[in-house]
Formats: structure tokens, C-alpha cells, sequence
């Protein structure tokens, strides 16, 4: 089999786009969360590096893109046969359409998925930053990759129930955006409220990390979504421009809702229109025309600035929004297709509403969210509470007000010492202002 060498130099540069995402989200995550807990939250993000990565070696390619011998059990996960990628390396993957040849090693393709479920994955710490214990998040973390993001790669991406009935999802808004919203919404339930919310205060502790964040995940997102093509051609420079779009025009929504409701724009507001932009635009980038780009993104840019207040109406604590701008944009993002698809990939896929192709794909467009999001709730839920119950998830009172970082890292991440006379680490300072018991521990 031949391998086409452009299109493997493009995937292996998309997929260190996509890699760069997460250490993008630790920065926009952690400039959300209060000094006292930021190299928690970014350390939550590099955990699920590590975990995922593992696991995905170990048996989640096989789970997402392997066929199972049992055709009931085949609609809902893959098989065994790529354990410990077991033969991978010999093998060429197969292109998207049917008129397309075999292109791209197949390693190649397992390590731009590996990509996706790590960010995933770490999207969800943002509902839980503040009071999640870091070794319970990683048990969590292992376990909901394996019994939840591997299966619905293969429901939608893979040989599953979505991807037979011909659920469009070109780029990961339901597979990673719901899956991982509705899973924060579970998470933040059964951890219960930050102390002394929303009466107190939280605000973004370091507006700087947060649009240095919300840029490094912009510039990755352009291999998410134009990579997700897995070849080079005019698909791809279609995903590649519509991102673009639609990621502009919900940043310029978000501050416009800001000013109009608030009377100013925000640093924080076009930060995250921009993330609630490419969200929706990721299930759609390359099914669509630009012009519905430009409308995706203003009604996502929108939608999601006001989505954002309904924890604040409804009582549960998503710390940093990860419910009403993943669940919520990718929803908007994937339901959108049944309206504005012009570019259906599959025979078993149809156009949007506008473009003739009935209510048919509509239907299949809403199913998508509603059963992978229940889906990873109930699971996530039910996770969380296993956990909650037997090691504990939520720190301890104490550690909470303290400061996360102090407490399970022994690190702080501003050195507040002064700088002369007194010597002495940041650390020393942290622990120090963090109570008289601590500050004997330190100097001892």
C-alpha cells in the first residue's frame, strides 16, 4: 500500500497542534482559578496526559477503532485484536471516502486520536477546580476514559451504533464537547460547591495565562479540526477557514452581548467567546459553508454568554464553565448540521434542513448529543460517587481555604517574599501564610 507522504506529514504536524492543546487549556484553566489553586488545575491537565496516554496504548485504540467479533457488542465497543497496539505499526489507514486510497500509517492515525482523548479528558477538571483532590481526579480520570471516552469513540468515529445510523461529527463536538460538558455537570454535582460560593467572589486570578491560553488552544484547534480530515486536500482547507470564522465571529459575539448587557467588554469574555466558537464550529468545519460559519459562530458566541450565568440560576457549581461553553456550544455545533450541512461525507449521511435533505439528519444530529451526553452524565455520576465514597474526592475543609497547591503540592506559584532580608523560598512563604501550624512544619 502506497503511503501518501504529504498527507503523513500533515497528520504528524496536526497532531502536535492538537497535543499542544492541553498545556493550552492548563494556562487558560489555571488564569480562571484563584492564585492558591492555578498549578493544581494545570497539574490536572498534565495528569490526564499521562493517564490517557497510557491507557490508550494499553487497550483505548483497540476499544475506539477496532471491529469486535460480536456484532451486538460491535455496536457499542471494539474489540481486543490492537491491545498494546499490537500490529499497528505494519498497518496503513484507511481514507474517509470511499474514492479515497489508503494514505496515512495507521500509527500515525492512533496517535492524532491519542490527541483527542486527552483533552477531553482534561476539559472536564474545570468543573471540579478548587476542591478536587489531585490523586482521586487521576483515579477518575483512568476510569472515565476507559468506560466512557474510548466506547463513544467508537459509537460515532468507529464501527458503532452513531456512525451506522450516520451521525455527523467531523471533528469531535459531541465525541469530546458534550461527552466532556456533561460529564463536568456530573462532577460538579457530586462534589458539591466551592466554600463560599457564589457569595464570595472568584475571580480569574491571572487574565494574561487566561488569553495566552485561550491562543495556544485557537492555533492547536487548526489541527483538531482541518487535521480530522486525515488527508490533504479541499475538505481540509474547508475545516481549515471555517475555523477560523467561526472562532472570530464568537469572540466578537461574546464581548458584544458583554457590552450591551454589562456596558464593557471583557479580556475574559473574548477569551471565551473565542473557545465557545471553535466548539461549535468542530462538528461542523467540514460539512459547511463559510457564510454558515459566520452564523454557527454568532449564535454560539451568544448563546454561550448567557449559558454561562444558568449555574448561577440553577445552583451547581461548574468553576469554570465547562458546562455552558462545551456542553452548550458543542450541542449547538453538532444539532447545527441538521440545518447547514451542504457536505455530507458518507452515504449514510444527508444535508441539512436548508440545503433539501429533509428532517432526517436533523433527528440523527439531536440524537447524538442526547445519548452520548446521558451517557457520559449517568457514568460520570456514578464514577464520581464510587470515589467520592471510598477514597474521598473533595479536599478537606481546611486544605480547600488554604489553597490546593500548598496543601497536595507543596508548591506555590508566585514567590510573594519579599525581595530582600528575609530569605526563604516561595514555598516557605506559601505554607507560611498559610496558617502558624504549617509555618512550624516549614521551618522545622
Amino acid at each position: 500500500m502506497k503511503i501518501d507522504t504529504g498527507a503523513t506529514a500533515w497528520m504528524l504536524a496536526a497532531t502536535a497542534l492538537v497535543l499542544l492543546m492541553t498545556p493550552g487549556l492548563a494556562f487558560f484553566y489555571g488564569g480562571m482559578t484563584r492564585a492558591k489553586s492555578v498549578l493544581n488545575m494545570m497539574m490536572m491537565s498534565f495528569g490526564a496526559i499521562i493517564s490517557v496516554t497510557i491507557l490508550w496504548v494499553l487497550f483505548g485504540h483497540s476499544i475506539a477503532f477496532t471491529d469486535n467479533g460480536n456484532t451486538a457488542i460491535n455496536k457499542f465497543m471494539g474489540g481486543f485484536d490492537a491491545v498494546g497496539l499490537k500490529d499497528v505499526a505494519t498497518q496503513v489507514s484507511e481514507g474517509l471516502l470511499p474514492d479515497q486510497s489508503d494514505n496515512i500509517p495507521t500509527m500515525v492515525f492512533s496517535a492524532f486520536q491519542l490527541t483527542f482523548a486527552i483533552i477531553t479528558v482534561a476539559l472536564i477538571s474545570g468543573a471540579i477546580a478548587d476542591r478536587a483532590k489531585f490523586g482521586a481526579w487521576m483515579v477518575f480520570s483512568v476510569v472515565w476514559a476507559s468506560l466512557v471516552y474510548f466506547p463513544v469513540a467508537h459509537w460515532v468515529w468507529g464501527t458503532g451504533w452513531l456512525n451506522k445510523l450516520g451521525i455527523e461529527d467531523f471533528a469531535g463536538g459531541t465525541v469530546v464537547h458534550v461527552n466532556a460538558g456533561a460529564a463536568g455537570l456530573a462532577l460538579a454535582l457530586v462534589l458539591g460547591k466551592r466554600r463560599g460560593w457564589p457569595k464570595e467572589p472568584m475571580r480569574p486570578h491571572n487574565l494574561p495565562f487566561v488569553l495566552l491560553g485561550a491562543g495556544i488552544l485557537w492555533f492547536g484547534w487548526f489541527g483538531f479540526n482541518a487535521g480530522s480530515e486525515l488527508a490533504v486536500d479541499g475538505t481540509t482547507g474547508l475545516a481549515f477557514m471555517n475555523t477560523q470564522i467561526a472562532t472570530a465571529v464568537a469572540a466578537g459575539a461574546w464581548i458584544l452581548v458583554e457590552k450591551l448587557r454589562d456596558g464593557h467588554a471583557t479580556t475574559l469574555g473574548v477569551a471565551s467567546g473565542a473557545v465557545a466558537g471553535l466548539v461549535a464550529i468542530t462538528p461542523a468545519c467540514g460539512f459547511v459553508d463559510p457564510w454558515a460559519a459566520i452564523v454557527l459562530g454568532a449564535i454560539a458566541g451568544a448563546a454561550c454568554a448567557f449559558a454561562v450565568g444558568l449555574k448561577y440560576k440553577l445552583g451547581y457549581d461548574d468553576s469554570l464553565d465547562v458546562v455552558g461553553v462545551h456542553l452548550v456550544g458543542g450541542a449547538i455545533g453538532a444539532v447545527s448540521l441538521g440545518f447547514i450541512a451542504k457536505y455530507p461525507f458518507l452515504d449514510s449521511q444527508h444535508k441539512g434542513l436548508f440545503y433539501g435533505g429533509g428532517v432526517h439528519q436533523l433527528g440523527l444530529q439531536a440524537l447524538g448529543p442526547v445519548a452520548v451526553g446521558l451517557y457520559s452524565f449517568i457514568m460520570a455520576w456514578i464514577i464520581g460517587t464510587i470515589i467520592d465514597k471510598t477514597i474521598g474526592f473533595r479536599l478537606d475543609e481546611e486544605d480547600e481555604v488554604t489553597g490546593i497547591d500548598v496543601t497536595t503540592h507543596a508548591e506555590s506559584a508566585y514567590d510573594l517574599a519579599p525581595a530582600h532580608g528575609g530569605g526563604g523560598s516561595a514555598l516557605g512563604s506559601a505554607v507560611a501564610a498559610a496558617s502558624p501550624e504549617r509555618k512550624v512544619q516549614a521551618e522545622a
